[in-house]
């Protein structure tokens, strides 16, 4: 597996990579692109759902170091992505009491880093992540992580929504971080399967993803600020899983 983030240039090469199954975090695209390659590149790209970026011909010029991008360079994943449906029977599976993290479209890379160091460190089974609108798991995400992104099984999903109702399904039960509800982080019982869903930074866990999920819960905020840093509050859940999980081993 490789252990940093690896850029690929040219049309022709990207249409390759993408049709060969490799992870692709972002093609970033040149304004004004024309021609067959550049269409059946398109096509791929909205086939597969892989998030894209119109950029100047600089920033092409300086992640293919000046080579002969041909107005597209793709940013492969550093990492393996997981099926989430053979996690999910995996972890049901076993004898361990299933937690997962679901990141509603989180877009900081260090934030994500800083999320799945803690999510690893904490005994998450897997995180769950959109393929579009979601920070890359990149160089920058894995240094954040402290190389925990190599440990932590991460799995892809076309819709949020979509991974919610097959973990339900599944028999766990979900929970939302959100300040739009009067109950706390430690009513939930963290005993039982559960999934925790956090948002992202500017605009927390979406509306329609609250409308699905079991529970509800916020953190008390007893200062002037009225919120946390999505990571901080992440660990605060992670941690008070943590806490009723020793209490009910001991």
């Amino acid at each position: 597996m490789e252990k940093n983030t690896t850029n690929i240039f040219g049309l022709r090469a990207i249409i390759e990579a993408i049709e060969s199954g490799s992870s692709i975090n972002k093609v970033y695209l040149q304004k004004g692109l024309r021609g067959t390659l550049y269409y059946e590149l398109d096509k791929l790209i909205k086939t597969h759902k892989i998030s894209t970026s119109t950029v100047p011909v600089e920033k092409l010029d300086r992640l293919s170091k000046n080579s002969n991008h041909q107005g597209a360079v793709a940013q492969i994943s550093p990492v393996e992505f997981y099926d989430l449906e053979k996690i999910i029977e995996q972890t049901v599976d076993s004898e361990k009491t299933p937690i997962f993290l679901v990141l509603d479209q989180l877009s900081d890379v260090r934030n994500f880093g800083a999320i799945i160091r803690t999510a690893e460190c904490t005994g998450v089974h897997a995180i769950i992540i959109q393929k579009n609108g979601s920070a890359p798991v990149n160089a920058e995400t894995i240094k954040t992580s402290a190389g925990a992104a190599f440990k932590m099984p991460i799995c892809k999903v076309d819709h949020i929504k979509d991974a919610l109702f097959l973990l339900q399904a599944s028999g766990i039960k979900t929970v939302a971080a959100t300040e739009k509800t009067e109950d706390s982080v430690y009513k939930v019982d963290f005993n039982q399967p559960i999934a925790i869903v956090m948002g992202s930074e500017d605009r927390g866990v979406n509306p329609s993803v609250l409308k699905i999920v079991d529970y509800k819960a916020k953190l008390p905020l007893l200062g002037e600020i009225a919120s946390l840093n999505v990571s901080v509050a992440c660990a605060v859940f992670l941690y008070e899983s943590v806490r009723q999980r020793t209490i009910t081993n001991i």
